[in-house]
């Protein structure tokens, strides 16, 4: 693939003009409405994955995009990583991850939940999933542990300060790539821990169902995924633009997509290893595809400021949805009956997805109209 703009992102994460990164909120708000279509048809048509056609697919890579995205956006090439300068940076994330989760969750519990308020509660926190809210407690642990690892890698490796358009000097800087990678290979080896149930029994204790840390393990290899794409940017873009690297991800995707919905050739614990590979093909190639068609998705084009819009909400937008979704048993029902069919379960999802999406985007607008409401119900 290749592009026009091989230098459309400095170190920074900007863009040249001092901009936000489009195609990446466009990407993000892509993500977001796969994320609510996903539960639209969990929880409103009541489909599983054995009975959906799309649901197995999209849960491969729309929550992986999610924490790739937010991973690439954590880089910071000019920050210091010290106790000091970390702990404005820890406070401001508890603020914006627990507390909404919390009072959206309480809510969630009131409108939508039978039994009484402090049952319903208590079976929330002992779920990993904390009854879908479980996405902004993982990603702060996430953020929590990222930013000991930078505070680790900045003692390790010093780079000393340097002027825009300079290069990183310093030996140890210039080797930093290698624990960088060691990082996210220790990340993947703690997600295999999770399907291997005869080895391994430590996630199975309440602990880490009431801290989600499950979740943690199975998704922070994305999050660094992202963190180290963005940290080498320049070295991945020429790897996106050589001619053989998109159709290697392509056959590889296809082909691990086979073996997961069709001939089921792995057993065991090797069965994760082409799930494993499609999620990091299905996510690379939408990764692709936003960054070389990047002119659809700017504030020129509609598709661009629409998805941008999205993108820049999601957390208004995941807070609100669960409260928006319509119980229709019904069309699960209908879709069950006449035999699974990929693009009919997707356009359905898609289709009640959408407008929901539009209706968080307008009470969020609402709601940010106190600035009170604005800062306690989502964090900004």
């Amino acid at each position: 693939m290749t592009t026009d703009n091989k230098k459309e992102l400095l170190p920074s994460g900007r863009t040249g003009r001092g901009h936000r990164i489009e195609w990446l909120d466009a990407m993000r708000g892509f993500t977001m409405i796969l994320v609510v279509a996903y539960h639209v048809a969990q929880f409103g048509f009541l489909e599983n994955e054995k009975t959906s056609a799309a649901l197995p697919f999209l849960v491969l890579f729309r929550m992986p995009l999610f924490f790739f995205v937010s991973g690439f956006l954590a880089y910071k090439s000019r920050f210091i990583w010290t106790v000091g300068n970390t702990l404005p940076l820890v406070r401001k994330k508890l603020m914006v991850q627990i507390v909404p989760a919390l009072i959206f969750l309480c809510l969630f519990i009131v409108f939508k939940t039978n039994g009484t308020f402090q049952d319903s509660f208590m079976r929330a926190m002992q779920s990993p999933t904390k009854n879908g809210y479980w996405f902004t407690w993982v990603l702060l642990q996430m953020f929590l542990i990222y930013y000991v690892i930078s505070i680790v890698a900045h003692k390790t490796f010093p780079t000393p300060s340097v002027r825009e358009g300079e290069e990183k000097s310093s030996i140890a800087g210039r080797f930093s790539w290698v624990f960088w990678l060691a990082v996210w290979i220790l990340s993947i080896a703690a997600y295999e821990t999770l399907y291997l149930p005869r080895v391994f029994k430590y996630h199975k204790d309440v602990f880490f169902d009431y801290t989600s840390l499950v979740q943690t393990i199975r998704y922070m290899q994305f999050f660094l995924l992202g963190n180290i794409v963005h940290r080498y940017w320049d070295r991945v873009q020429k790897l996106f633009d050589s001619i053989w690297f998109f159709p290697l991800v392509a056959t590889l995707a296809v082909l691990c997509c086979a073996d997961i919905f069709r001939w089921h050739t792995l057993k065991f614990a090797w069965t994760n290893l082409p799930r494993t590979t499609a999620m990091y093909t299905l996510l690379l190639m939408v990764v692709m595809f936003f960054r070389y068609n990047r002119k659809w998705f700017t504030m020129e084009h509609p598709l661009g400021r629409a998805l941008q819009y999205t993108g820049q909400h999601t957390l208004d937008i995941y807070l609100l949805h669960f409260l928006l979704i319509p119980s229709m048993p019904f069309i699960g029902t209908w879709l069950n009956a006449h035999h699974p069919n990929f693009l009919i379960d997707l356009v359905v999802s898609v289709g009640i997805a959408l407008p929901i999406v539009a209706a968080c985007l307008l009470i969020s607008r609402l709601l940010h109209t106190s600035p009170v409401l604005g800062k306690f119900l989502f964090g900004k």
